[in-house]
């Protein structure tokens, strides 16, 4: 039996990983697909702690944060794609201004 300790340290070095993507890159894709790395991350620590204490609440906090996550993905390449299409750019240093 793995050790709930095990899944914490991959679910924070998950989260590291992600908000490290967040804050360094400027593409917005690459900025997008971090959030959900950190997403997965929580997701990662509430299964660990609902399987420790045997409860499901975990598990139904995880079915919503996954419900969550594909409609901010939908929204957010929606925005992305619009955005391109009328800056020709994903780079966040170039959309400062929301503004034609």
């Amino acid at each position: 039996m793995i050790p709930i300790s095990y899944y914490l340290w991959v679910s924070a070095l998950l989260f590291v990983t992600g908000a490290i993507g967040v804050l360094l890159r400027r593409n917005a894709l690459i900025m997008l697909m971090s959030l959900e790395l950190m997403l997965n991350a929580v997701n990662l620590s509430f299964v660990a702690y609902a399987r420790m204490l045997n409860d499901m609440g975990g598990h139904v906090f995880v079915f919503l944060n996954i419900t969550v996550a594909a409609a901010e993905a939908a929204v957010g390449l929606a925005i992305i794609l619009a955005i391109y299409r009328t800056k020709e750019t994903v780079d966040v240093d170039h959309l400062s201004l929301m503004q034609h």
